[in-house]
């Protein structure tokens, strides 16, 4: 089985078997019947991927990986906050008639900020500094800007990532680490969604920075289960496991901006089948 595959049983088992119910409490979400979408949740929940041993895509369900990748690059390459330069539907939900989801997400990391080295929105300083100061402690982004929360159609869950380099014990080579954290997650919805996302971007930034990946950390707060999401848990969680699919990315491409869902392959993808019609609470 996949290392993916072992750390999302072990952290759905214990957000089942020792989570905190919201129910009965003052809740936001609610499902499309208005009815209050109560969850079972953990808090502080940290699992840990080694992107150099395997690619983190669970083997339980198949996760889609381009379509993930895909809104990755639409926040990170794009930079873009209009749901028509998306070609998933995941956020119809929340953007408005012009296909706008407010100063969210990739708004944010589009904005230019003043530096000593000049002007630089967080994906090109990022860049920048793992290029031209990679052992600096400074190197992370950051989306949940409280200035312009009000003009968010949704406040964003994953919101900040903050790079960190070391050197591999048997070479010159420099590994490229990341932690990400989330405010808050919908785990049968968005769990390995986010965590292939987030891997494949440290994927690309290693590539152009001459690095080679090292580890996520996928820091969440609140890690729930909705309610109606218990028993398609339950069930998906006690499937057969497979071995992690191959991940690659072309070679070829040196600058993050000329990336595209077509520079990945993913080969040997044996996984258990698509849980469908899962429903969303908003």
């Amino acid at each position: 089985m996949s290392l993916a595959d072992r750390l999302f049983v072990d952290m759905c088992t214990d957000i089942l078997e020792n989570g905190c119910s919201t129910e009965g409490e003052k809740v936001r979400p609610h499902w499309e019947d208005g009815t209050p979408a109560y969850t079972v949740k953990k808090f502080g929940v940290v699992n840990r991927y080694d992107l150099s041993k395997e690619f983190p895509a669970i083997t339980l369900r198949k996760t889609y990986i381009k379509s993930a990748t895909d809104e990755m690059l639409w926040i990170w390459q794009k930079k873009s906050n209009n749901i028509h330069e998306l070609k998933s539907g995941v956020w119809d939900e929340w953007a408005d008639e012009t296909g706008s989801i407010g100063k969210a997400y990739g708004y944010q990391m589009g904005v230019k900020h003043i530096y000593a080295e000049g002007m630089m929105d967080q994906v090109d300083r990022v860049i920048y500094d793992l290029k031209n100061n990679p052992y600096s402690r400074r190197i992370m982004t950051n989306m949940y800007v409280h200035a312009d929360l009000h003009d968010m159609h949704l406040y964003p869950c994953a919101y900040s990532m903050t790079f960190n380099v070391t050197k591999k014990a048997d070479s010159d080579k420099l590994v490229l680490n990341a932690i990400l954290n989330q405010r808050s997650q919908d785990v049968l919805a968005a769990n390995n969604w986010n965590v292939v996302q987030y891997a494949v971007l440290i994927h690309m930034f290693a590539q152009v920075c001459d690095m080679v990946p090292g580890e996520l950390v996928h820091v969440i707060a609140d890690a729930h289960i909705y309610d109606r999401h218990i028993p398609i848990i339950r069930e998906l969680i006690s499937r057969e496991q497979h071995p992690a699919p191959v991940f690659r990315l072309n070679p070829d491409i040196r600058d993050f901006y000329q990336f595209t869902t077509k520079d990945i392959t993913i080969e040997n993808y044996e996984t258990g089948p698509q849980v469908t019609d899962i429903p969303i609470a908003v």
